[in-house]
């Protein structure tokens, strides 16, 4: 069963695995434990694991 808008499971610790937060996906770089993707201009981001709880996440990209 696939993690729906959850703060509080457990994120997939694999490299280059991918979840969704608000719109846009994050991709797991290796061994660092940041998740990379782009903001709403474009723009490089990168987020940590506890960011990404905050946020929310998902493993399926919200359709609207």
């Amino acid at each position: 069963m696939a993690e729906t808008g959850t703060k509080t499971g457990a994120l997939p610790t694999l490299p280059c695995s991918v979840v969704w937060s608000q719109g846009h996906a994050y991709v797991r770089e290796g061994a660092r434990a940041r998740w990379v993707g782009v903001d709403d201009r474009g723009r490089p981001k990168s987020l940590t694991d506890a960011d990404l709880r905050r946020r929310g996440w998902s493993l399926t990209r919200a359709t609207g």
